[in-house]
């Protein structure tokens, strides 16, 4: 399991670089990275069939695509924030109700919401998620009852979205929702990666009884991809930080509440 996350971090690691410079090279990379020369040209094969980039001789170049270099792989976002994200999960838990419906969208932040709900309460949980879904069997709480939206599977995220996935949405009425996005600009605007999984969460937002936008530290401030909707349609804004006194006044102003995951 090690190997692979060292993998995932090396590709995460090569994005990054991609998104800064558009191209890298197979020496330097080795270099930086500190693997051999034929790891990262591997690394950069799968990266080629997975459509992040463009291989060239002696290195690759990115594919030109803002939207493939917004949306990295769900395994790639996994192992981002690690902590920051586990805190927020925990904090997302708490306010769970026994007797709640909730949506849990199929961001890597909310993966682990699931193991921090109380295991007495009842809880109905809709997500599009076939990562959260697969988590769930290792759980095999009869108290929690778990509702899939189905659609197109987006094998890459581990996902259900298109016509099927928002028909479906719109069938409930959840007392919470729990959603991840790209950035968080405090000043007006959620932004989103992905043009695919954007519609399911819009619904939610409109559907939800309460809208709870969780986002770690180095998402705040940060815009790009998809205007998700406006943050004055979010409830509640959990960070695993306290926000500064500009963007705490800006959320004020927008009757969106904060909550810190200490």
């Amino acid at each position: 399991m090690r190997t692979k996350n060292y993998s995932i971090e090396r590709k995460t690691k090569i994005l990054k670089i991609l998104e800064k410079d558009g191209r890298v090279e197979v020496e330097t990379l080795a270099g930086e990275l500190k693997v051999s020369k034929e790891t990262i040209r591997r690394d950069l094969r799968e990266m080629e069939q997975e459509g992040l980039l463009k291989r060239t001789h002696g290195g690759a170049v990115s594919t030109g695509s803002k939207q493939q270099s917004y949306e990295y792989p769900y395994l790639m976002r996994e192992i981002q924030c690690l902590e920051e994200k586990e805190r927020i999960c925990k904090k997302a838990a708490s306010v769970i109700k026994d007797g709640d419906t909730i949506f849990i969208d199929n961001s890597s932040t909310n993966i682990s919401i699931l193991k921090n709900i109380n295991p007495e309460y009842s809880v109905t949980i809709i997500t599009n998620s076939v990562r959260l879904l697969l988590e769930s069997t290792r759980y095999a709480n009869e108290n929690f009852v778990f509702i899939s939206l189905g659609g197109i599977f987006r094998y890459k995220n581990y996902s259900c979205v298109g016509d099927i996935a928002n028909e479906m949405s719109n069938k409930f009425r959840p007392s919470k929702a729990f959603l991840s996005c790209y950035g968080v600009d405090t000043e007006g605007a959620l932004f989103d990666s992905s043009m695919y999984e954007i519609e399911v969460k819009r619904n939610f937002i409109e559907l939800a009884g309460e809208v709870y936008i969780t986002a770690d530290h180095t998402k705040i401030g940060r815009k790009g991809g998809v205007q998700l909707s406006d943050i004055s349609q979010a409830d509640y804004l959990i960070c695993d930080r306290a926000l500064t006194e500009e963007e705490q006044n800006n959320l004020d102003m927008q009757n969106v509440k904060v909550l810190v995951a200490g």
